[in-house]
């Protein structure tokens, strides 16, 4: 089964709303993938998304309340097929976590979650934490477009 982690900053909004984003995404479509989401720092490991990324997935249908915020481990790069990056510095911070460690594994492809949205290559999913909930709203927006053809790409579908 293909495995995909999303990473964010502190895995309480783009993250767990890219998860979700994936869940529903899978289950519409017929698709078994193994799905996690993490952060590159610990600030909040082990709290529940942001109140906000949980609302705008609920307005659409989509649970991510019972997610639990972790932060991004060595193992990861054995666990997962493809690590999707937020942004360019969660993106280096993942790649210089990788290179620190010897015993990280070359196993996960990594790259921006962008990478896969039409005309998104090389963007980054902009940090909604210190804006208004519409911001929450772009991102749900922005995760969505990239979904086809992330799913496309990881199991080799055209």
């Amino acid at each position: 089964m293909a495995s995909i982690l999303f990473v964010c900053l502190g895995n309480i909004c783009r993250s767990p709303l890219a998860e979700g984003v994936a869940a529903a995404f899978a289950m519409q479509n017929g698709k078994e993938v193994q799905l996690d989401s993490a952060g590159t720092g610990a600030w909040h490991i082990g709290n529940p998304p942001d109140s906000r990324s949980i609302a705008v997935a609920q307005s659409y249908g989509v649970d991510i309340s019972r997610q639990k915020a972790r932060q991004l481990q060595v193992t990861d790069f054995a666990r997962f097929d493809l690590i999707c990056a937020m942004d360019r510095q969660n993106l280096a911070d993942i790649q210089a976590l990788r290179a620190a460690n010897s015993e990280a594994s070359n196993h996960a492809e990594v790259r921006l979650l962008l990478d896969f949205a039409p005309d998104g290559i090389g963007q980054d999913v902009p940090d909604p934490y210190y804006g208004d909930g519409s911001d929450f709203l772009h991102v749900w927006t922005l995760v969505n477009q990239a979904m086809p053809s992330l799913f496309s790409a990881l199991l080799g579908e055209d």
